[in-house]
């Protein structure tokens, strides 16, 4: 079978695109808002067992048995949140969620895989103290 390439509508093309920059956000970006000290609040959706092991700098542990208790989460910052992987759909779940919550969300694409791939820092919890380190 045979599919044409349909040419994209040039105005829902930039309606698509402004909400893609407006809910979503990547590691390297992310990553200068934390160093920026902007208003966000980045939420690491995952297992509590895969976030000990490591996560973003800063980031809360929000994983889904938790997410009816809304906890950490802040209706005065945009909630970044990230889970596993690009193909993961955890963040986008919660994202749904909280959002219908009336929080401000958006996701980092890419997950904690695409974090790490960047070489970013990335903070461990050990026996309830926290280590920063670098690849």
């Amino acid at each position: 079978m045979n599919t044409k390439l349909k040419i994209p509508d040039p105005a829902k093309a930039k309606e698509f695109f402004e909400d893609k920059m407006t809910f979503t956000t990547g590691p390297v970006e992310l990553d200068r808002m934390i160093k920026a000290h902007e208003n966000i609040n980045v939420v690491d959706v995952r297992a509590e067992e895969d976030y000990q092991k490591g996560h973003i700098p800063g980031a809360i542990n929000l994983p889904h048995d938790k997410w009816s208790t809304l906890e950490g989460l802040s209706k005065d910052k945009a909630n970044v949140l990230y889970c596993y992987t690009q193909v993961c759909h955890l963040a986008a779940t919660a994202a749904c969620e909280f959002a219908a919550k009336g929080f401000p969300v958006m996701e980092m694409e890419g997950g904690f895989e695409a974090w790490k791939e960047n070489d970013l820092e990335v903070e461990k919890a050990h026996h309830d103290r926290m280590f920063t380190f670098r690849h």
